[in-house]
């Protein structure tokens, strides 16, 4: 996350540990730890080798990896910069123009930037405007930066649950909720959807995921509780397998969007 003095990302400097059991690091230049399986890729804006060594040698952890890199390339080219979408204006917090939403998109997938994020937004102020849906509790799984679940939340929605299995992520969301004022509406969860799935029993899910994960989540009967559900994360080439894969009876296709290969769906159980 951005911390004084830092006000934006230029260069990002990454070192991939072998462990993920780490002393606390304290050092002005930390943007934040990513913890996955069992590794550890730590953030800075400027070089870190000896401070790496030296935690390596307190922590018995072995340097597996590091980068030095521009903050849009880790962000595969793509610009961070501020969008509209139903009226509603998402800016990066060091953008200076008005903005509904200011976010610290930080260094985690689901900066809230992309293309799928853009057509869920679209799906989520068409249907809470709509008084016959009355949607007021909605959950975001793999909320990323919490931009979807801040939306809702700015939509009017009551009471919002945002699950991440990122740690760095989940930190990043509560800071951004703090930010938009919207902390008292969403409750930010750290969970590995591959192995518990949240209460779907609300009205609004939005899944903004992977193939892959989409998959097990389809499976899963507990995920088929929810009133609506916003889905995207796939491209058009990716439907054929999860329509195949949706339940025979009880779940309707309402509508498809498609922004560049990026597809949404929204469906309603009946």
């Amino acid at each position: 996350m951005l911390r004084p003095p830092y006000t934006q990302y230029n260069r990002l400097y990454t070192y991939h540990l072998d462990l993920k059991d780490l002393p606390a690091i304290d050092d002005p230049d930390l943007i934040g730890t990513w913890i996955e399986d069992e590794t550890a890729i730590l953030f800075f804006h400027r070089p870190k080798e000896r401070l790496v060594e030296i935690l390596c040698e307190a922590s018995g952890a072995k340097l597996i990896y590091e980068a030095d890199l521009d903050y849009t390339d880790w962000e595969a080219g793509r610009e961070i910069e501020p969008f509209t979408v139903g009226g509603l204006t998402v800016a990066p917090v060091w953008e200076k123009t008005p903005a509904d939403i200011r976010l610290d998109p930080s260094v985690i997938f689901g900066s809230g930037f992309h293309p799928s994020t853009r057509l869920c937004l679209e799906g989520l102020f068409k249907y809470t405007a709509s008084p016959e849906l009355a949607i007021n509790t909605a959950l975001d799984l793999g909320c990323g930066t919490g931009l979807l679940a801040i939306a809702a939340a700015k939509q009017g929605v009551a009471k919002i649950t945002a699950c991440d299995n990122n740690l760095l992520a989940c930190q990043v969301a509560r800071a951004n909720c703090l930010t938009n004022k919207t902390a008292a509406r969403v409750t930010v969860v750290e969970t590995d959807l591959r192995r518990q799935c949240p209460d779907t029993r609300v009205d609004l899910v939005m899944a903004n995921l992977y193939k892959g994960l989409m998959l097990e989540l389809f499976e899963n009967p507990d995920f088929w509780q929810a009133k609506l559900y916003l889905l995207s994360g796939f491209i058009s080439g990716m439907e054929e397998d999860l329509l195949a894969a949706l339940p025979q009876s009880g779940i309707t296709l309402l509508e498809r969007r498609r922004n560049d290969r990026w597809c949404s769906w929204t469906l309603l159980r009946q």
